[in-house]
C-alpha cells in the first residue's frame, strides 16, 4: 500500500489530465462559434424570408418561407412581413416593409 503523501507528490499521468481538460475547453469555445456562425446564417435567411414575403405579398402572389415562419399585415399601402427562423442561440426575427403594387 502506497502513502497518501507520495500520491500527492507524484506527476505520473498529469500530462494526460492536462491534454483531457484542453481539448475539452476546446471542444466547448468550437461548438459556440459553430453556433453563433448557425444563429448568423439564420439572421440572414430571416432577413430574406422577410423581404421575400412582403414582396410577393405587395404583388399578390403567394410566398412560402423554405423554413421558419411568417406574418404579414398590410396598413397604408404598405405591406410589413415578420419573419421568425429557428437557430441554436434563440429564434432570429427580421421584419421587412414593402409598398403595395396599385
Amino acid at each position: 500500500m502506497r502513502n497518501v503523501g507520495v500520491i500527492f507528490t507524484e506527476d505520473e499521468g498529469s500530462t494526460t489530465v492536462e491534454t483531457a481538460i484542453a481539448l475539452s475547453a476546446l471542444i466547448v469555445v468550437f461548438s459556440l462559434m459553430v453556433a453563433g456562425i448557425m444563429t448568423l446564417a439564420a439572421y440572414l435567411s430571416a432577413i430574406d424570408i422577410a423581404g421575400a414575403a412582403a414582396r410577393a405579398y405587395a404583388i399578390g402572389t403567394d410566398y412560402q418561407p423554405p423554413r421558419g415562419t411568417i406574418t404579414v399585415t398590410e396598413h397604408a399601402g404598405l405591406a410589413t412581413a415578420s419573419a421568425a427562423v429557428p437557430a441554436p442561440l434563440g429564434t432570429m426575427t427580421a421584419q421587412a416593409i414593402f409598398p403595395m403594387e396599385q
